[in-house]
């Protein structure tokens, strides 16, 4: 049977969807979608999911892990190195919390516009014999 339903696209409220694009852009190398403007802006990446900015103009960015204002979404991204990734995300406009659960295991790090998410290690793939 196939599927119901097929996610098309994550979409993150934000205060400026092309700067929130650029910064994703820039982090994952996605390509943006021709149908990007100054209210909403995407990235895809060939036959899979859109990432998409919507502006929303009074939006409140989390303030995780507090529930002051909710977290509704964040996204996990696999890294090959930790601290490399880390690194260049906060080079590129990223913050680092101070509140990390993740211990070695994984990093929270918040978007430019205050969306929380984490990176995670690469886990090693499982080799076949010959």
């Amino acid at each position: 049977m196939p599927p119901l339903m097929r996610p098309t696209a994550i979409t993150l409220d934000c205060p400026d969807p092309e700067a929130l694009m650029e910064f994703y852009r820039r982090a994952t190398a996605l390509e943006p979608h021709p149908g990007s403007d100054a209210d909403f802006a995407g990235l895809v990446q060939e036959g899979g999911l859109m990432i998409g900015f919507q502006r929303v103009d009074d939006h409140r960015p989390p303030s995780w892990p507090g529930q002051g204002v909710p977290q509704q979404i964040h996204l996990d991204f696999e890294v090959d190195d930790l601290d490399e990734a880390e690194a260049r995300l906060l080079e590129l406009g990223a913050t680092k919390p101070d509140c990390q659960p993740g211990g070695a295991r994984w990093r929270v790090l918040a978007d430019p516009a205050g969306h929380p998410f984490c990176l995670t290690s690469a886990l090693p793939r499982p080799t076949t014999a010959p």
